[in-house]
């Protein structure tokens, strides 16, 4: 499943993946427990495939991101837990992301990041970069 099909919905836990569109919002069904829920088009709700984390260069994409933590786990889930210490999030991320502005990308974008990347790999959505690849082959189409 690509990352434009999951969303983060605001003030709702986990993410969800897009099931229908209504005339009043969309369909979404949760990652985590598998619920149905209703959204409204008032709702403040994100597409993975459209949020870019903030470096000193540029902006890198989330698919990127993911995938340098994959490679750097190995393809499991993280060492850490969401949870963690805000310094243990912020030296983990480094590992994964050198680069990334400190002063734009804070503890709790770290913390939704590590998140979303375990949700995903538990739902068995862990082909990132196969992703960028499909895009680039129906681009050149």
């Amino acid at each position: 499943m690509a990352l434009d099909k999951i969303l983060s919905i605001g003030g709702k836990p986990g993410l969800y993946k897009l099931l229908t569109q209504t005339r009043a919002g969309f369909v979404g069904e949760s990652l985590i427990d598998g619920k149905r829920i209703t959204v409204g088009l008032r709702n403040n709700v994100s597409v993975l495939s459209e949020i870019a984390i903030y470096t000193l260069e540029e902006e890198v994409p989330l698919r990127d991101v993911f995938q340098k933590i994959k490679e750097k786990e190995n393809g499991s889930k993280t060492s850490i837990g969401h949870k963690e210490e805000k310094i243990k999030l912020e030296e983990y991320f480094f590992e994964v992301l050198p680069n990334y502005d400190e002063d734009r990308v804070y503890a709790s974008d770290i913390k939704k990041i590590i998140q979303w990347y375990n949700i995903l790999h538990d739902n068995g959505i862990v082909d990132f970069a196969e992703e960028d690849s499909e895009d680039k082959a129906a681009e050149e189409e």
